[in-house]
């Protein structure tokens, strides 16, 4: 089994790298392998709802120069994901943003039932409602999402400072030994005869507009 982490930070080494490598060393001890992907510092592009990965149907987005698409394959490969973001204006880092809306329009079917969580690192306010944000792409996706002790966020500014968080990564490592735990209970399932189920097909489009006052 493994989880990829995805460090939606702007800064390699910074307390969203720290606070992912806390949950990813839970989880390793806990025989899940584990891999931290950084999303880079470089500008990421928006989604435009241009559509052509739909039409397409490869779970590849039409732009092919940034890390997108690799990431969707990595998830896609992964048995789990962890996105971690600091905290940009009561959000996630912008560049983030973009990402992931590519990432599950393009190709979020690879990305059902897998176990999820999202983490969120700041100085001190916002946390809960990043956390929460990024929540909303597992929770649209079929995801179970994966909790711990408190909400999955740990304080810090300066590099590093994170791991002074006590509580913070104690979170954490709860979150990874949950996720390792969630995840073998899966695979066990699937051993006993019990699959992820499946979506109905059709599934209806409900618009709150009245066809009526169009016209």
């Amino acid at each position: 089994m493994k989880v990829l982490l995805i460090n939606g930070s702007a800064r390699p080494k910074g307390n969203t790298q720290r606070a992912l490598e806390e949950v990813a060393g839970a989880l390793n001890a806990a025989g899940v392998e584990t891999e931290i992907a950084w999303i880079g510092a470089k500008a990421i592009h928006g989604c435009t709802a241009c559509g052509t990965c739909g039409r397409r149907g490869d779970n590849k987005c039409v732009f092919a120069d940034d890390v997108c698409n690799e990431l969707i394959q990595k998830a896609g490969e992964a048995d789990g994901l962890v996105i971690g973001s600091p905290v940009y204006y009561a959000g996630m880092n912008g560049s983030l943003v973009s990402l992931l809306d590519r990432m599950f329009y393009a190709g979020g079917s690879l990305f059902r039932f897998k176990p999820a969580a999202g983490i969120a690192v700041a100085r001190r306010a916002g946390t809960t409602l990043t956390a929460d944000q990024i929540d909303k792409y597992f929770q649209i996706n079929c995801m179970p999402l994966v909790s711990s002790t408190y909400w999955l966020v740990a304080h810090g500014r300066e590099p590093g400072q994170v791991h002074a968080d006590a509580e913070g990564m104690y979170t954490m490592r709860t979150l990874g030994t949950n996720m390792a735990w969630l995840l073998k209970c899966i695979e066990a399932g699937e051993a006993a005869g019990i699959p992820a189920p499946e979506l109905e097909p059709n599934k209806p489009w409900t618009h709150f507009v009245r066809e009526d006052l169009l016209a």
